[in-house]
């Protein structure tokens, strides 16, 4: 779903999420969106009301994906352990 700065967005429809509940919407207006230490990531994340957001910061008002903690640390992990390698 797309997000435009400065508005609210509805994160999730509930289906295929580990808590199996829905995530509420989120007012991304006036998050802190952090970027990759060197610098050279598009990706961005911001951690907002107890939820992790992430965007291309290329198009920062594309979609935006909300993860629950327990859906971060899964997919930090997974990245971690090579599961999105694509080599």
């Amino acid at each position: 779903m797309a997000a435009n700065i400065g508005t609210s967005v509805e994160t999730s429809s509930g289906t295929g999420t580990l808590g199996g509940g829905r995530k509420p919407e989120l007012d991304l207006a006036g998050a802190d969106w952090l970027s990759s230490s060197q610098g050279v990531g598009d990706v961005q994340i911001a951690f907002v009301e107890g939820y992790i957001a992430m965007r291309d910061g290329r198009q920062p008002e594309g979609p935006v994906l909300v993860f629950t903690p327990a859906e971060w640390r899964a997919f930090v992990l997974g990245a971690r352990d090579g599961e999105f390698d694509l080599t």
